[in-house]
C-alpha cells in the first residue's frame, strides 16, 4: 500500500544522533583536499603575481581578470556557509515564505545594474567610501562610514567562523575552537600572500562544492523518500509550503510583501554597496563586461538558493514524524542538515565529507572576502595618504597590505573565540553592527538620487537613522529574545514512541496520513503564546525584514530635510559624475521650483566649490563633463545624458 510504504521511507531516518556518527576515511580524505587546494590556489597566485607586485594588483586584480571566475566568486562570496546552513533550517522550521526574497532580488539588481555600477565603475574607485568624499566633500564623513563598515566586516568574520564550526562540530569529530583554528589559519595564509586573485579562484573551487554537496544530499534524499512531488507533499500536509502571505501587517516575521522587501535590500547590502563585492566587479576590464556579469551572477544565486531552500524541505519530509530537535538527536536548529546528511548519507563514503568541505569552501569563501575587503578600507582610507605610506614603492605598499590582511585573518579567530565565550553578548553587538548596514546604505543611496543633500544633512541622517536601528535591535532582543515561534514539529514518529504509535495506529484509518498530523503536537513556544493573552505591539514587533530598508529610508528623509534647512546644493554644485542621472534630472527640477519661492534665489543657496573635487586617480577617470566648457552634451555618473 502507498501509505505504508511512504510512512516506512519517513521513519528509516532519525534513528541514531550526530553523536554517534563520524566521519569516514574517504570523508576526511575529500575534506583534507578541500583545504589543501584552497591553500594551494593562493600559493600559485602569489608565484604567478611575482614581479608584478602592486596595489592595484594586490586589491583589484590589476583590472583584468576573466568573468567566469569573478561571478562565481561573487556568488560564493554572498552565499556564505551561514546560508547553506541556514536557508534549509529556516525552512524545515517556519516554512518557504523566506523563498518569496528571490523575487526581491531581481529589482535590487535592476538598481545596480543601471545606475550604481555604472556610477561607481567610471569613477574607477577602488575603496567605496572613496564616494562619500567625492559626493559629499568630507573626509570626515567617509573616515566615519569606513569605520562603520571595518567594524561590520570584522564582527562578521567572527561569526562566520563560529556558527558554522559549532554547527559541524559533532560531525567532523574537530572541536568547535579547532575548526575555527584551522580554517581561520588556512584563509590568512591564502589571502595575504596571493591577495584578490587568490580570494577569486578559492571562491570559484569553494562554490561549485557548495552547490555540488547541497545538490547530492537533495538528490539522493528525494530519491529515497520517493521523489519531489512526495517531498512536496509532505511538506505541505506539515504546513511548510506558504507562498502568498498577504498579511500587510509590518509586525507579521514573514509575508509576501517582508520577504519581498527582504530581498531587495539584500541585493542592495550584500552586492550594490559591499566593498568585497565591489571590488570584484572593479577586478573586470570594462563597464561592459561588468554589467553582464550582474545577470549571471542572479542566475548563480537563484541556483544555489534554490537548491538549499529545497534541501529544508528534504529534511522536513524526511524528520516528519520525528523531529531530532525535539526528540534529543541534535542541540542547536542548524544542525538538521548536518545532521541528515550523516543519518542518510553516511552509507555513502566521501559524501558527507564533500558536504561538509562545500560547508566549509563557504566559511573560507566568506572570511576571505571579507579579510580582503578589511585590508582594501585599512590602506586606502586610512594609510594611503599618509606621508610614510604614500613614499612606499608599489613592491612595499603590497607588503603592508599583506600585512593588514594577515592581521584581519587572525584577529577572525580570535573574534570566533569571542562568539563562543561572550554568547547572546556577542549576538547582540552582532546585530546591533548589522544595524549599521541600512544607514550605511542610506547615504549612498541618498548621493545618487537626491544631489540637493549636503554633508550636514546625510551626518545627521546617518546617525538618526542609526539610533533608531539600535534602539529597535536592543529592545526587540531584550523583550523576547528575538526568538520566533516554530511551526509544529513531531516525535511521535521515533523508535522509542514504536508502542504509542502501534496502539494509535490500530484505529487509525490511513497509516501515512497519522505522522503528519501536527495540530496536536507543537513546540512549547507556540504552546505557551496560545495561552498569553494578547499584547499591543510596539516598533520592537516590527518584522526583522524591514529594518535594513526602514534605515534607508530614514537616512534619505532626514538628510534631504536637514540639507533643506542648511542649505541645500545647487545643481552647478554637484558633479553629474557621482549622481545618477534621474536623481540630477529631479534636481534641476525642484531647484527651478526653490527659486520661483518667494525670497528665494541662487545667492541663497551659494556653493563656492563644487564637490567632488577629490584626489582620486585621475589617470582612471575621464575629464568630467561640467569641467570642459566647450562640451554641448553633458552626462550623469550612470553614463545616460543629462542635457545638452
Amino acid at each position: 500500500m502507498e501509505g505504508d510504504e511512504g510512512a516506512e521511507t519517513v521513519t528509516e531516518f532519525g534513528k541514531k544522533g550526530l553523536s554517534e556518527s563520524h566521519f569516514s576515511p574517504a570523508d576526511y580524505a575529500l575534506f583534507s583536499l578541500m583545504l589543501v587546494a584552497s591553500l594551494g590556489i593562493g600559493v600559485v597566485s602569489a608565484v604567478r603575481s611575482r614581479g608584478k607586485e602592486s596595489t592595484n594588483e594586490y586589491l583589484l586584480g590589476g583590472r583584468s581578470m576573466s568573468p567566469i571566475p569573478v561571478t562565481l566568486s561573487l556568488v560564493g562570496g554572498v552565499v556564505s556557509a551561514i546560508s547553506v546552513l541556514g536557508r534549509p533550517t529556516e525552512v524545515y522550521f517556519f516554512g518557504t515564505q523566506l523563498c518569496v526574497m528571490m523575487l526581491g532580488l531581481f529589482p535590487g539588481m535592476a538598481l545596480i545594474h543601471q545606475t550604481v555600477l555604472p556610477v561607481f565603475y567610471q569613477l574607477k574607485l577602488v575603496s567605496l567610501t572613496q564616494y562619500i568624499e567625492l559626493r559629499y566633500g568630507s573626509a570626515a564623513l567617509r573616515k566615519l562610514a569606513t569605520m562603520c563598515l571595518l567594524l561590520t566586516k570584522f564582527f562578521y568574520m567572527g561569526i562566520y567562523l563560529y556558527a558554522p564550526s559549532l554547527a559541524l562540530s559533532t560531525v567532523t569529530s574537530l572541536s568547535t575552537w579547532a575548526s575555527m583554528i584551522l580554517m581561520g589559519g588556512i584563509c590568512t595564509i591564502y589571502i595575504t600572500v596571493g591577495g584578490v586573485k587568490a580570494v577569486v579562484y578559492t571562491d570559484v573551487l569553494q562554490t561549485i562544492l557548495m552547490f555540488g554537496g547541497v545538490l547530492l544530499v537533495v538528490v539522493i534524499c528525494c530519491v529515497d523518500l520517493g521523489g519531489p512531488s512526495k517531498v512536496w507533499s509532505i511538506s505541505d500536509l506539515g504546513g511548510r509550503i506558504q507562498f502568498f502571505n498577504m498579511d500587510t501587517s509590518p509586525y507579521t516575521r514573514h509575508t509576501f510583501w517582508s520577504t519581498l522587501v527582504l530581498g531587495f535590500y539584500y541585493m542592495i547590502n550584500m552586492v550594490g554597496f559591499h566593498q568585497a563585492s565591489y571590488q570584484r566587479f572593479a577586478s573586470l576590464g570594462s563597464l561592459q563586461v561588468s554589467k553582464r556579469v550582474c545577470y549571471f551572477f542572479l542566475l548563480g544565486i537563484y541556483m544555489l538558493w534554490s537548491v538549499f531552500f529545497f534541501s529544508g524541505l528534504v529534511a522536513y519530509a524526511a524528520y516528519s514524524d520525528c523531529d531530532p530537535l525535539t526528540s534529543g538527536r541534535i542541540k542547536k536548529p542548524d544542525q538538521i542538515v548536518p545532521f541528515l546528511v550523516m543519518d542518510k548519507l553516511e552509507r555513502f563514503p566521501g559524501l558527507p565529507g564533500l558536504f561538509v568541505a562545500g560547508v566549509y569552501g563557504g566559511v573560507l569563501s566568506s572570511l576571505s572576502s571579507c579579510g580582503n575587503a578589511i585590508a582594501c578600507l585599512i590602506w586606502e582610507d586610512f594609510l594611503k595618504e599618509r606621508p610614510f605610506f604614500a613614499s612606499l614603492s608599489q613592491a612595499r605598499a603590497t607588503l603592508v597590505l599583506k600585512l593588514i590582511s594577515a592581521i584581519a585573518g587572525l584577529s577572525a579567530i580570535f573574534l570566533g573565540f569571542g562568539a563562543g565565550q561572550l554568547g547572546n553578548v556577542f549576538h547582540v553587538t552582532y546585530s546591533i553592527s548589522g544595524s549599521i548596514m541600512g544607514p550605511m546604505q542610506g547615504i549612498f543611496l541618498a548621493g545618487l538620487f537626491t544631489p540637493w543633500v549636503n554633508c550636514k544633512g546625510a551626518t545627521v541622517g546617518f546617525i538618526t537613522a542609526l539610533t533608531y536601528n539600535i534602539v529597535v535591535v536592543v529592545g526587540k532582543f531584550l523583550k523576547d529574545g528575538g526568538k520566533p515561534p516554530s511551526l509544529p514539529l513531531s516525535d511521535l514518529g521515533c523508535p522509542e514512541n514504536n508502542i504509542l504509535a502501534n496502539l494509535t495506529l490500530e484505529t487509525s484509518t490511513t497509516t501515512y496520513d497519522w505522522p503528519l498530523l501536527h495540530h496536536n503536537v507543537t513546540t512549547d513556544v507556540a504552546e505557551d503564546l496560545t495561552t498569553q493573552p494578547m499584547q499591543s505591539n510596539t516598533i520592537y514587533d516590527v518584522s526583522y525584514c524591514y529594518f535594513g530598508i526602514t534605515g534607508i529610508l530614514i537616512t534619505i528623509l532626514v538628510s534631504s530635510i536637514v540639507s533643506l534647512f542648511t542649505g541645500p546644493l545647487s545643481p552647478k554644485a554637484v558633479d553629474p559624475m557621482v549622481v545618477s542621472t534621474s536623481g540630477a534630472r529631479l534636481h534641476k527640477w525642484l531647484w527651478k521650483i526653490l527659486k520661483r519661492l518667494p525670497h528665494n534665489s541662487d545667492q541663497d543657496y551659494k556653493v563656492d566649490q563644487p564637490l567632488g573635487r577629490v584626489n582620486y586617480d585621475s589617470s582612471f577617470v575621464q575629464k568630467q563633463p561640467w569641467q570642459e566648457e566647450t562640451k554641448e552634451k553633458v552626462f550623469g555618473g550612470d553614463g545616460y545624458l543629462l542635457e545638452t
